[in-house]
């Protein structure tokens, strides 16, 4: 079956009939006796009809019928080769747009609808609130500061003083890891290298700009180039070839002081007025709620962000723009800050690691892909790497939104009034 744009489709949910239905019964009666593993199936099928019949296997295993996850309209030829193994379907979830929201970017410059994908009623009208906010007051600004995505492989050495040595012959051979790390690729480019060491343990945390790729492939491979020669030429002995202080998919201090993917901030000046209009408050008791609760209250808790929910929009715009998820961690180690002004409030958001790209992962699947055009930064930027900061400028504005919302209904008392109108189901 095909959609309105050629694409195949996954809205057959039964077995083939005839030769192929005989086909399909002899491949699950394999997978039932074991002598076909699951991931084996598009060895065996084209990867739709694989797809199906992995479904029809599950369901039989689980007793659990799937006929919603069997719908969809990407193309799966792409996915099952990059994005997903075993694949018996999608998860669909709900789209929303909020916006437009005016930006003053580095990269990202004009009117922008912000695509979010969320089952959290509420959400998308707030940030949608905030957009109207920021528009109003002239528009968001946004700067990239720094570009770099890490690896950190961990080395054993002998002894501590080893471990020194270690460190400086790194220290002392960086055009050579730069050319042993380059040779993997030719969009990477190796542009820092730091090393920590505790007790025998020597971490060397490798910084390359990637251009528009989030690019965690690309520097997982050039990183082993260079431990392979870090390991060589000091006999140290790699243990990992990440260890964890790069750090990747947790919550690190180290990213939030170093900075990690596109190191981002976006403010925008409000006035007593447009605060008094939109958010239905004045601008001390917005300064006091972010100071008790986002600074005082985060630092209380020992949390590693200082926000309000800056991890809902991130993870919002990644599902919907095809990021990796798992980084929406990385959205929460944000920092909110208000500073009183002489008409109103200045409120800016610094995020110090958004790992984004708009090539590569999950960025190719067809209904992300829509949203990043939507967005305007679909595939490589000209330069390169533009794409990929424009997205972070775009996705910094929409936090900053989202924390402009939330301040409000927070000082306003409306929270729980909104969240019982929108947030209840």
């Amino acid at each position: 079956m095909t959609d309105d744009s050629g694409h195949r489709t996954g809205t057959v949910n039964g077995a083939g009939s005839g030769r192929n239905g005989e086909r399909d019964n002899l491949i699950l009666n394999k997978l039932k006796s074991g002598k076909l593993k699951l991931y084996e199936l598009e060895k065996e099928l084209e990867p739709m009809d694989a797809i199906r019949v992995r479904r029809e296997y599950i369901e039989q295993e689980t007793g659990t019928k799937t006929e919603n996850i069997g719908i969809f309209s990407i193309n799966i030829e792409r996915v099952v080769k990059r994005n997903c193994e075993n694949m018996i379907g999608t998860v669909q979830v709900p789209l929303g747009v909020a916006g437009p929201i005016a930006i003053k970017g580095g990269y990202a410059q004009g009117n922008f609808w912000l695509p979010l994908a969320t089952t959290e009623g509420a959400l998308v009208a707030s940030v949608n609130r905030g957009c109207s906010a920021i528009t109003k007051a002239g528009g968001a600004d946004v700067r990239v500061l720094h570009d770099g995505m890490t690896r950190a492989p961990v080395f054993a050495a002998d002894s501590v003083v080893h471990a020194a040595e270690v460190c400086n012959w790194v220290a002392t051979h960086q055009d050579e890891l730069r050319l042993a790390a380059e040779s993997t690729t030719s969009h990477g480019k190796l542009i820092n290298v730091v090393t920590f060491v505790a007790g025998t343990s020597v971490f060397v945390r490798l910084e390359f700009d990637t251009k528009d790729a989030m690019g965690m492939n690309m520097v997982t491979i050039a990183s082993a180039k260079v431990a392979d020669l870090v390991a060589q030429e000091t006999g140290a002995r790699l243990i990992a070839l990440s260890g964890n202080m790069c750090t990747d998919k947790k919550p690190a201090a180290i990213n939030a002081i170093m900075g990690r993917g596109r190191s981002t901030v976006a403010g925008v000046a409000l006035s007593h007025e447009l605060i008094a209009q939109v958010f239905k408050t004045d601008a001390k008791t917005i300064h006091e709620v972010n100071y008790r609760k986002n600074l005082v209250g985060s630092a209380r808790a020992g949390a590693m962000g200082f926000n309000a929910h800056a991890a809902n929009v991130v993870a919002a715009m990644f599902i919907a723009c095809g990021q990796d998820a798992a980084h929406a961690i990385d959205g929460s180690t944000c920092i909110t800050t208000v500073d009183l002004t002489d008409t109103g409030i200045y409120v800016a958001v610094t995020l110090p690691s958004l790992p984004v790209g708009t090539v590569g992962g999950g960025t190719g699947v067809d209904t992300q892909q829509e949203c990043l055009r939507i967005l305007g930064v679909a595939g490589g930027g000209e330069p390169p790497g533009t794409n990929a900061r424009k997205l972070a400028e775009i996705i910094a504005s929409g936090v900053l939104a989202g924390e402009l919302s939330l301040l409000g209904a927070l000082a306003s008392q409306h929270l729980a009034r909104a969240h019982q109108k929108l947030g209840r189901g």
